[in-house]
């Protein structure tokens, strides 16, 4: 007489959940750190305003050290473009440097552009600063 089998053995089943754990143990990390990206990319799509208003005075005086001066400048329109929310504390202009503070969302980290112009009436190029901690973080790109 012949047994059909019906239904999976212990074993098999053992087998398919240590597999499923394994996947979850590697998912959840990357996860995590693929929300953090994308919730730190309304922090870096931000300072494009800044980046225009620091442009614009650039354009206007032909030195940086007015646009935001010696004391830092809040980002302009502050609360009504949305500047300051759930994943951005700040966005301050330095001598026309940028730096972009996250929130706790994000880890607080940081991302900080400075300004290259090669010669008077180039057009400004932008690189993120070393110092940005987003870097470390693995949020941003330098």
């Amino acid at each position: 007489m012949v047994k059909n089998q019906k239904g999976f053995t212990l074993i098999e089943l053992m087998i398919v959940i240590a597999i499923i754990g394994i996947l979850a143990a590697v998912a959840v990390p990357q996860y995590g750190q693929y929300t953090k990206r994308a919730k730190f990319a309304d922090v870096i799509s931000q300072t494009n305003a800044m980046k225009t208003a620091v442009s614009v005075c650039y354009q206007e005086n032909n030195v940086f050290d007015t646009c935001g001066g010696p004391v830092a400048t809040a980002y302009p329109g502050t609360g009504d473009i949305g500047a300051v929310g759930n994943n951005i504390a700040s966005i301050v202009s330095v001598g026309g440097n940028i730096t972009a503070t996250g929130t706790a969302a994000v880890d607080g980290s940081t991302y900080t552009l400075n300004h290259n112009v090669a010669n008077a009436g180039d057009p400004i190029a932008w690189s993120v600063a070393s110092t940005s901690t987003c870097i470390a973080a693995n949020t941003c790109r330098p």
